[in-house]
């Protein structure tokens, strides 16, 4: 089955609406076909536009999770009116708060502020003057503004002495004014972390060569709780990898949720029902949607378009054939680990179908029994007995064992409370 397009799950217009300083803004709102659940205001990087690949893809991730997202250029930047040499921190401030008055008026919120680098550092001071926000998220922020002038350099002095000067940021000329310094040092992001009263995400790789993951511990160390850390291991500061920019929308949605969508967390991590591994339960988004809380993580369960649900998730089949999967690639791991094999990568891909078993012996005549189809691939200079064993040892994985018992489910109902 297909899976819905871009242009089926989410719609993208072109807004403008006036800046701090009557500057016109260019904008984009990315609005999720069906229920919008919250809205959130996204924040550019220093120099950047609302057209960088990380923000796109981080809106586009949003929308699927029901969440409208307006993204803008700051003034002087993308497709947005001004002189970005009469812009500085402050500026930049002024037009979230127009932006978060635009969205406010016409589609309600913001609920969910997101700022990436020195976006990130501006949406922490503005939290706090912005009542409709219920959570705050945080994306290779400094924590502090003055640390955007590590990126001037030579130019630094110039600027100092002449009162201005041209700066190359990211391959384009920027004039640089001394008022933009004496802005960015008299401002204190984490005194605003402190006192913002906001749920908060810091999210921040520790490869960051822009802004060092030191940034993130300032900030984290200077907010008060709720607040919450995740590593973008692996990640660029610009997250031009797509995987590391849905990850970290995937990752954020799920954050949020208890936050920014009606009714406060999909699900409860404490429930009458004691500690249960796993809990499942309806989000009111759509026909079939389920949130999965798994310990402290959270996910989506869905139907497919084709039979009703909205497709933004596995089906709980895609569920059960995942943890095979799962299951056997950290069988085959740990087992070449402890014989000190050169495996250096398991891959498995399954599917799943439910059919007349041709080879099942114990099969009941006329009865379609589910068969996983699994393959598996293993990347190192193993030999071919290595190989043969590993894939005896594939058989061993406890979910393939479980598959083949007599299982059990105990059902009980219980009260809420």
């Amino acid at each position: 089955m297909a899976l819905p397009t871009l242009s089926e799950r989410q719609q993208s217009h072109r807004v403008d609406f006036p800046g701090a300083d009557g500057q016109m803004l260019a904008a984009r709102l990315d609005v999720p076909n069906g229920q919008v659940r919250a809205t959130a205001l996204f924040a550019h990087c220093f120099s950047c536009s609302k057209d960088i690949l990380a923000a796109k893809r981080i809106a586009e991730t949003l929308t699927e999770q029901g969440i409208a997202v307006l993204r803008f250029d700051f003034t002087g930047l993308g497709n947005s009116e001004g002189d970005f040499a009469n812009t500085n921190f402050s500026t930049n401030i002024a037009d979230l708060k127009a932006a978060a008055q635009w969205l406010a008026s016409n589609h309600g919120g913001p609920d969910l502020l997101i700022g990436h680098s020195l976006g990130g550092a501006a949406i922490v001071v503005a939290a706090g003057q912005l009542a409709s926000v219920k959570a705050v998220v945080t994306i290779g922020a400094p924590a502090d503004a003055e640390h955007v002038l590590h990126q001037f350099g030579p130019a630094l002095d110039r600027i100092e002495a002449d009162g201005q000067a041209e700066v190359d940021l990211a391959g384009r000329p920027f004039t640089i004014r001394k008022q933009f310094l004496d802005d960015v040092r008299g401002q204190s992001v984490r005194d605003a972390a402190a006192t913002m009263r906001k749920p908060l995400l810091v999210m921040h790789s520790p490869l960051d060569a822009v802004v060092g993951i030191d940034n993130a511990t300032g900030l984290f160390v200077s907010a008060r709780h709720p607040k919450s850390f995740i590593s973008l291991d692996g990640a660029d500061h610009l997250l031009t990898r797509k995987a590391d920019a849905v990850y970290a929308a995937t990752t954020l949605a799920a954050w949020a949720s208890r936050y920014v969508f009606e009714g406060g967390q999909v699900v409860p991590v404490q429930t009458a029902r004691g500690s249960s591994d796993v809990v499942v339960t309806e989000t009111g988004h759509g026909k079939f949607e389920n949130a999965v809380l798994i310990g402290s993580q959270q996910y989506i369960a869905d139907e497919p378009v084709d039979v009703g649900g909205g497709g933004r998730g596995p089906d709980p089949y895609e569920w059960l054939t995942a943890g095979l999967g799962a299951c056997t690639s950290m069988t085959i791991r740990m087992y070449a680990d402890r014989k000190k094999w050169p495996l250096e990568r398991v891959s498995v891909a399954l599917s799943h179908a439910k059919d007349h078993a041709e080879d099942c012996a114990e099969c009941e005549a006329g009865r379609k029994v589910d068969i996983f189809d699994r393959k598996i691939m293993l990347d190192g200079p193993l030999t071919g007995d290595q190989r043969a064993r590993l894939l005896e040892i594939a058989d061993r994985c406890p979910v393939h064992r479980t598959l083949h018992e007599v299982v059990h489910v105990r059902t009980a109902l219980v009260e809420n409370t």
